[in-house]
C-alpha cells in the first residue's frame, strides 16, 4: 500500500519543485488512507488537499508536490 505525502512548497524558497522536501515545505500533509496503486495515490493526494483550508488558500507562488511511497505509522510521525 502507498501513502501520500503532500507538500506545499513556496517558489521563493524552492524555485525547483524537485528540491522541495519535508524540511523546507511550508505545509506537510499525510493522507489518512493508503492507496493500492500510484495513480490513485496521486489523485487522492491532490483531491484530499483541495478539500482542506490549506488547499483552498494556496497562493500563486506555492505549488503542491505529492509523494507516494510505501509507509508506516512511524514514518508518518517524522517531520
Amino acid at each position: 500500500m502507498l501513502n501520500a505525502l503532500v507538500l506545499v512548497c513556496s517558489l521563493a524558497v524552492t524555485p525547483n519543485i524537485a528540491n522541495c522536501d519535508r524540511t523546507n515545505a511550508t505545509d506537510v500533509i499525510w493522507l489518512p488512507a493508503a492507496s493500492a496503486n500510484p495513480s490513485t495515490c496521486f489523485m487522492h493526494g491532490e483531491a484530499y488537499v483541495a478539500g482542506t483550508t490549506i488547499g483552498r488558500n494556496i497562493t500563486s507562488d506555492e505549488r503542491l508536490k505529492v509523494i507516494c511511497a510505501p509507509g508506516t505509522k512511524s514514518v508518518r510521525a517524522a517531520r
